[in-house]
């Protein structure tokens, strides 16, 4: 089921229309009940007045941004979206529809995520009515329906990403914000097609350990922080080792054998991986 354009027309006009034909047909009761007494001889002006009221119950607003469904007898007749004062078919029945942008944001999710460790995560996810049909016929609360179906979606996604990653090349959830928010949308964006919602943006807005491993993963992330800082050291370091052998060597200013080399780059490496600040030894002797 699908939106269509409802009938109605301007409502002002309609509106003048029909004050004027209920003012002359009071006029015409008026005239009739001095003309004559009989009383089936003012049915006519009555039955004509009724149906003028009866047609007041054709006019209905429509705001901004706000779509009226309309239905006759249980069948859909269409949505009315022009704003301003309209008029309709007296026995349509009306509901209106917010086609404003909203949004909503979740409760914090207990979730495993790909590497099987418990996390906190929530989201923010901003959303639009497109078609009111959909909306109003094919679910039965679209509202809850969206907060239900996007909570999840966010389950399921969080379980695809593992939280962190020392690797570049696998997306994690706390590395490749852009990228997993971008699945997060389409997750929600698939699940809400059926009940006529377009899904603006979907964003993590919370995302942490769970308490009870907390302080276990901060131990493992310190941990993998210092192993990945001594490895940078360690490559500079050679580096510039090799750099001093090498500069040594063309300039001429020694020549060392291969046990006084490895003496070097012992000595050297302690200098420069080492966490603490050296005591020099000075030798004041020969070389052997």
């Amino acid at each position: 089921m699908n939106e269509r354009n409802a009938l109605s027309l301007p409502g002002i006009p309609i509106l003048l229309a029909v004050l004027a034909a209920m003012v002359a047909t009071v006029l015409w009761f008026k005239n009739t009940a001095q003309v004559t007494s009989q009383p089936l001889a003012l049915a006519p002006p009555i039955v004509v007045f009724a149906l003028l009221a009866l047609m007041t119950k054709g006019f209905f607003q429509v705001q901004p941004n706000l779509g009226v469904v309309m239905q006759l007898f249980g069948r859909y007749t269409g949505t009315a979206r022009t704003p301003g004062l309209r008029w309709t078919n007296p026995f349509y029945s009306r509901n209106s529809v917010s086609l404003r942008v909203r949004n909503f944001e979740s409760g914090k999710l207990k979730v495993n995520d790909n590497d099987g460790n418990p996390i906190e995560i929530g989201s923010i996810v901003v959303w639009q009515v497109v078609d009111t049909a959909e909306a109003v016929f094919m679910v039965d609360d679209y509202e809850n329906f969206v907060q239900i179906q996007a909570e999840a979606a966010l389950r399921q996604m969080a379980s695809n990403y593992p939280y962190d990653s020392h690797d570049d090349k696998v997306v994690s959830l706390r590395g490749d914000g852009s990228k997993v928010n971008a699945h997060l949308r389409q997750e929600i964006q698939d699940r809400l097609a059926q009940a006529g919602v377009n899904v603006i943006e979907a964003r993590i807005s919370h995302l942490a350990y769970a308490q009870e491993i907390a302080q276990a993963m901060l131990q493992r992330q310190q941990a993998g922080a210092i192993v990945a800082a001594r490895e940078r050291i360690v490559e500079g370091a050679v580096s510039m080792v090799e750099m001093a052998l090498d500069q040594l060597s063309q300039r001429g200013v020694v020549e060392l054998d291969n046990e006084r080399k490895a003496s070097m780059v012992s000595n050297l490496l302690v200098v420069l991986c080492g966490d603490r600040s050296t005591q020099p030894v000075v030798n004041t002797g020969t070389l052997y």
